[in-house]
């Protein structure tokens, strides 16, 4: 699966080192004016620190003509031009401990050592643009996301981190019951980044723990929203109840584990089933959570924007 959403459809494509990875949007609305600067000012926070320096310059091919769209699919392209992929000739036929190499190899037979291939960081660049977009489509809805907390910074190491996302201005009424969960969307929209471990929402694991009575949101009778929409108390159930939103912030929590590919020599599986130590190469993050929250952001505004056209 290559394709997110059912009416804003955004399928990916590329690899870390191939030619190109970018896009197409399908169910994208006729006459929006595409804001280019803040699509750029996106994909600079994602760029933002990274070993690998890339342009990330956007080719549009089709889909917008004089800055609006069309209504017709929108692709396009962002080149890689800044590989070095001999970095990675030492695994050719070696798995890292902790990445797709092998799961990869078992599902396809074969596949892209250089860079991690389709499995790598380096396609949500592409999310990150229709995210952008995605967001040009919510006008009245604000998406923030921002590191919440990080790993040890270990020498020689890699750490992790939480990325605490909040939703405000959504109406209530947005999701289904059961099946079509907002919640449900949001997690599994959270659970395709790169390196995402875990999801919670509101209170998230720690309401386990609480009594009911300290759970509930327990509505506020004096205070309203703008729109006259009754708010709560506190928000333990991330602004979502029953699948649907409330009306208060939409708040959750995303975790992810420690970059996999460590700046230290570390043992790999090789094809033929031994173990031998390689010293991986190449230009890896040590810590990935910094340049994830704009990742988070995208995914959000593009959950939204599918349940909401």
């Amino acid at each position: 699966m290559n394709t997110y959403g059912t009416h804003f459809r955004v399928t990916t494509y590329g690899e870390s080192h191939g030619l190109a990875v970018g896009a197409i949007i399908d169910g994208c609305p006729s006459g929006l004016h595409i804001d280019f600067e803040a699509i750029d000012r996106d994909l600079a926070r994602r760029r933002n620190g990274a070993p690998r320096q890339e342009e990330d310059r956007v080719e549009w091919i089709s889909g917008i003509k004089d800055g609006t769209t069309l209504g017709t699919p929108i692709a396009f392209s962002i080149r890689n031009n800044n590989v070095k992929s001999e970095d990675y000739d030492a695994l050719q036929h070696a798995f890292r401990p902790g990445q797709a190499d092998y799961t990869y190899h078992t599902k396809y037979g074969l596949r892209d050592h250089r860079g991690g291939g389709r499995a790598s960081a380096r396609e949500t660049v592409a999310r990150v643009v229709a995210g952008a977009l995605a967001k040009q489509l919510l006008t009245s809805i604000s998406i923030v996301a921002e590191v919440d907390a990080l790993g040890p910074d270990l020498e020689n190491d890699t750490r992790g981190g939480i990325v605490r996302c909040r939703i405000t201005g959504l109406p209530a009424g947005v999701g289904e019951p059961l099946f079509g969960k907002l919640n449900a969307h949001l997690a599994a929209a959270m659970m395709s980044i790169p390196s995402a471990i875990g999801f919670e929402m509101g209170a998230g694991f720690a309401a386990a723990l609480m009594p009911g009575s300290q759970y509930i949101d327990r509505w506020n009778q004096t205070i309203k929203h703008s729109n006259n929409q009754p708010i709560t108390q506190t928000n333990h159930c991330g602004g979502i109840q029953g699948g649907i939103s409330n009306g208060m912030p939409v708040e959750f929590r995303v975790a992810f584990h420690p970059v996999a590919t460590l700046p230290q020599p570390v043992e790999c599986l090789t094809e033929e089933g031994t173990l031998t130590c390689i010293d991986v190469g190449g230009r890896h993050d040590r810590c990935h959570v910094l340049r994830a929250p704009v990742v988070v952001e995208a995914m959000a505004a593009i959950t939204l924007a599918d349940l909401m056209l």
